[in-house]
Protein backbone atom coordinates (compact mmCIF):
# COMPACT_ATOMS: atom_id res chain seq x y z
CA UNK A 1 0.00 0.00 0.00
CA UNK A 2 2.56 2.29 0.66
CA UNK A 3 4.04 2.42 -2.77
CA UNK A 4 0.85 3.41 -4.03
CA UNK A 5 -0.43 5.89 -1.44
CA UNK A 6 0.65 8.98 -3.32
CA UNK A 7 -0.85 8.22 -6.03
CA UNK A 8 -3.95 7.48 -4.64
CA UNK A 9 -4.17 9.70 -1.70
CA UNK A 10 -2.24 12.50 -3.06
CA UNK A 11 0.61 12.54 0.01
CA UNK A 12 3.51 10.23 1.17
CA UNK A 13 3.39 8.52 4.49
CA UNK A 14 5.31 10.89 5.75
CA UNK A 15 3.21 13.50 4.60
CA UNK A 16 0.36 11.92 6.22
CA UNK A 17 2.50 11.59 9.47
CA UNK A 18 2.86 15.30 9.65
CA UNK A 19 -0.36 16.07 9.18
CA UNK A 20 -2.01 13.57 11.50
CA UNK A 21 0.74 15.46 13.90
CA UNK A 22 -0.65 18.66 13.99
CA UNK A 23 -4.06 16.78 15.31
CA UNK A 24 -4.92 15.95 18.75
CA UNK A 25 -6.01 12.49 17.32
CA UNK A 26 -4.00 9.81 19.17
CA UNK A 27 -6.46 6.59 19.10
CA UNK A 28 -6.73 4.60 15.91
CA UNK A 29 -10.63 5.05 15.72
CA UNK A 30 -10.36 8.85 15.76
CA UNK A 31 -7.75 8.97 13.34
CA UNK A 32 -9.42 6.34 10.55
CA UNK A 33 -12.53 8.08 11.15
CA UNK A 34 -10.70 11.66 10.58
CA UNK A 35 -9.24 10.60 7.46
CA UNK A 36 -12.18 8.81 5.67
CA UNK A 37 -14.57 11.81 6.61
CA UNK A 38 -12.15 15.43 6.43
CA UNK A 39 -9.76 13.59 3.32
CA UNK A 40 -11.96 10.97 1.52
CA UNK A 41 -9.78 8.54 1.64
CA UNK A 42 -10.70 4.84 1.88
CA UNK A 43 -10.79 2.90 4.84
CA UNK A 44 -7.90 0.83 3.81
CA UNK A 45 -5.60 3.23 3.17
CA UNK A 46 -6.89 5.26 5.80
CA UNK A 47 -6.61 1.91 8.80
CA UNK A 48 -2.94 1.74 6.84
CA UNK A 49 -1.73 5.17 7.59
CA UNK A 50 -2.91 5.53 11.13
CA UNK A 51 -1.00 1.65 11.99
CA UNK A 52 1.83 3.57 10.64
CA UNK A 53 1.42 6.76 12.28
CA UNK A 54 0.63 4.83 15.71
CA UNK A 55 3.42 2.84 15.20
CA UNK A 56 1.04 -0.37 15.96
CA UNK A 57 1.42 -1.76 12.59
CA UNK A 58 2.52 -4.99 13.59
CA UNK A 59 0.26 -6.29 11.73
CA UNK A 60 1.83 -4.95 8.63
CA UNK A 61 5.28 -6.85 9.74
CA UNK A 62 3.39 -10.01 10.40
CA UNK A 63 2.16 -9.40 6.82
CA UNK A 64 5.35 -9.37 5.40
CA UNK A 65 6.32 -13.02 7.40
CA UNK A 66 3.38 -14.43 5.87
CA UNK A 67 4.39 -13.67 3.05
CA UNK A 68 7.92 -14.62 3.03
CA UNK A 69 6.60 -18.06 4.70
CA UNK A 70 4.33 -18.57 1.46
CA UNK A 71 7.26 -18.17 -1.14
CA UNK A 72 10.10 -19.67 0.84
CA UNK A 73 10.07 -23.04 0.01
CA UNK A 74 8.15 -21.48 -3.64
CA UNK A 75 10.85 -18.52 -5.13
CA UNK A 76 10.10 -18.81 -8.44
CA UNK A 77 6.04 -17.67 -7.89
CA UNK A 78 7.01 -14.15 -5.82
CA UNK A 79 7.65 -12.70 -9.14
CA UNK A 80 4.18 -13.65 -10.46
CA UNK A 81 2.60 -13.01 -6.66
CA UNK A 82 4.62 -9.82 -6.81
CA UNK A 83 3.06 -8.38 -10.69
CA UNK A 84 -0.60 -9.44 -9.49
CA UNK A 85 -0.56 -7.37 -5.97
CA UNK A 86 0.87 -4.73 -8.10
CA UNK A 87 -1.72 -4.77 -11.11
CA UNK A 88 -4.74 -5.23 -8.22
CA UNK A 89 -3.76 -2.16 -6.67
CA UNK A 90 -3.83 -0.43 -9.65
CA UNK A 91 -7.57 -1.35 -9.90
CA UNK A 92 -8.71 1.27 -6.97
CA UNK A 93 -7.81 3.29 -3.82
CA UNK A 94 -10.13 0.83 -2.25
CA UNK A 95 -7.99 -2.28 -3.02
CA UNK A 96 -7.10 -4.01 0.18
CA UNK A 97 -4.01 -6.84 0.06
CA UNK A 98 -4.71 -8.99 3.49
CA UNK A 99 -1.97 -12.08 3.67
CA UNK A 100 -3.01 -15.16 5.30
CA UNK A 101 -1.42 -17.98 6.40
CA UNK A 102 -1.79 -19.80 2.68
CA UNK A 103 -2.93 -17.28 -0.09
CA UNK A 104 -3.49 -13.86 0.13
CA UNK A 105 -6.84 -12.29 -0.35
CA UNK A 106 -7.49 -9.09 -2.58
CA UNK A 107 -10.87 -7.62 -1.64
CA UNK A 108 -12.56 -4.47 -2.60
CA UNK A 109 -16.29 -3.98 -0.48
CA UNK A 110 -16.20 -7.75 -0.60
CA UNK A 111 -12.92 -10.15 -1.69
CA UNK A 112 -13.11 -10.58 -5.11
CA UNK A 113 -9.71 -12.01 -5.64
CA UNK A 114 -7.49 -14.61 -3.72
CA UNK A 115 -3.78 -15.73 -4.71
CA UNK A 116 -2.19 -18.68 -3.58
CA UNK A 117 0.99 -20.77 -4.32
CA UNK A 118 -0.46 -23.79 -5.42
CA UNK A 119 2.42 -26.06 -5.95
CA UNK A 120 6.31 -25.20 -6.31
CA UNK A 121 5.30 -24.12 -10.07
CA UNK A 122 1.75 -22.75 -10.13
CA UNK A 123 0.00 -19.83 -8.70
CA UNK A 124 -3.93 -20.55 -8.28
CA UNK A 125 -6.02 -17.24 -8.17
CA UNK A 126 -9.21 -17.01 -7.32
CA UNK A 127 -11.66 -14.71 -8.71
CA UNK A 128 -15.57 -14.52 -7.32
CA UNK A 129 -17.78 -13.53 -10.10
CA UNK A 130 -21.08 -13.39 -9.50
CA UNK A 131 -22.25 -15.15 -12.38
CA UNK A 132 -19.98 -16.15 -15.22
CA UNK A 133 -19.45 -19.56 -16.77
CA UNK A 134 -15.97 -21.48 -16.50
CA UNK A 135 -14.52 -21.25 -20.23
CA UNK A 136 -11.09 -20.80 -21.44
CA UNK A 137 -8.25 -19.89 -19.07
CA UNK A 138 -11.08 -19.50 -16.49
CA UNK A 139 -11.35 -22.44 -14.80
CA UNK A 140 -14.12 -23.89 -12.14
CA UNK A 141 -13.18 -22.26 -8.88
CA UNK A 142 -11.68 -26.01 -7.95
CA UNK A 143 -9.96 -25.90 -4.09
CA UNK A 144 -11.38 -22.73 -3.21
CA UNK A 145 -15.01 -23.87 -2.80
CA UNK A 146 -16.99 -21.18 -1.78
CA UNK A 147 -14.33 -18.28 -1.24
CA UNK A 148 -14.17 -17.93 -5.07
CA UNK A 149 -16.28 -19.06 -7.85
CA UNK A 150 -13.65 -19.77 -10.45
CA UNK A 151 -9.57 -19.99 -10.80
CA UNK A 152 -6.68 -19.02 -12.91
CA UNK A 153 -3.55 -21.04 -13.05
CA UNK A 154 -0.39 -19.73 -13.95
CA UNK A 155 3.60 -20.70 -13.60
CA UNK A 156 5.17 -17.16 -14.45
CA UNK A 157 4.72 -13.46 -14.28
CA UNK A 158 4.20 -13.34 -17.92
CA UNK A 159 1.31 -15.12 -17.63
CA UNK A 160 -0.34 -12.17 -16.26
CA UNK A 161 -1.42 -10.77 -20.02
CA UNK A 162 -4.10 -8.92 -20.71
CA UNK A 163 -6.70 -11.68 -20.85
CA UNK A 164 -5.84 -12.38 -16.87
CA UNK A 165 -5.80 -8.32 -16.50
CA UNK A 166 -8.93 -8.24 -17.59
CA UNK A 167 -10.57 -11.09 -15.40
CA UNK A 168 -9.13 -9.66 -12.46
CA UNK A 169 -10.85 -6.10 -13.31
CA UNK A 170 -14.34 -7.79 -14.44
CA UNK A 171 -14.19 -9.25 -10.71
CA UNK A 172 -12.69 -6.13 -9.20
CA UNK A 173 -15.66 -4.69 -10.77
CA UNK A 174 -18.42 -6.69 -9.76
CA UNK A 175 -16.94 -5.96 -6.01
CA UNK A 176 -17.93 -2.84 -5.86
Amino acid sequence: MEANLEEKTGKTLAGWKKLLSSTNLEKHGQIVAWLKQEHGLTHGYANFISLKYREADAASSDSEDLIAAQYAKKPDLKPVYDVLVSYCQTLGSDVEVIPKKAAVSIKRKRQFALIKPATKTRMDVGLKFDSRTPEGILLDSGPFGTMCTHRLELTSAEQVNEEVKSLIRDAYAEAG
